[in-house]
């Protein structure tokens, strides 16, 4: 059972489709943590080009789908409400494996510090059991 609906993630972040990357959240700890789903379709935008012959799933979109992750933990704060979180920085991002249409993608971000607007969080994301994406972010929170 999902802590949070498509609809409800709207509410807490900005993103629509085709930029929404996250389809429900499992787990959330506001301001500390969540854990979202996206189920990824072979009828997703980027496989026109990425690539025809053998879709993969950008790495840069997990990674964005694993930051719209933790904007949706940071932005549950009832004092976050209404804002929006912005990339600050990409650290020790690494790409372990292949995302295909039809795998079920799970996205934890997990809040390890912040400081004012500023924080950075640590987040992976699986493909199934197979860890495929690791990095760390660095946010800002702004008033829209």
């Amino acid at each position: 059972m999902s802590v949070l609906t498509t609809k409800e993630i709207m509410e807490i972040i900005p993103h629509r489709q085709p930029m929404l990357l996250i389809d429900t959240v499992e787990e959330l700890e506001p301001g500390k943590r969540a854990v979202a789903k996206k189920c990824v379709s072979y009828n997703e935008p980027y496989f026109a080009g990425h690539f025809p012959q053998e879709p993969v799933m950008p790495g840069v979109l997990i990674v964005e789908a694993l930051a719209q992750t933790g904007a949706v933990a940071i932005l549950s704060l009832p004092e976050n409400k209404g804002k929006i979180a912005y990339f600050g920085a990409i650290n020790s991002a690494k790409f372990k494996g292949k995302v295909l249409p039809g795998d079920v993608l799970t996205l934890e971000t997990e809040i390890i510090k912040s400081k004012g607007p500023m924080g950075i969080g640590s987040a992976k994301a699986w493909a199934g059991d197979r860890l495929v994406v690791q990095a760390e972010l660095t946010f800002a929170v702004g008033k829209d």
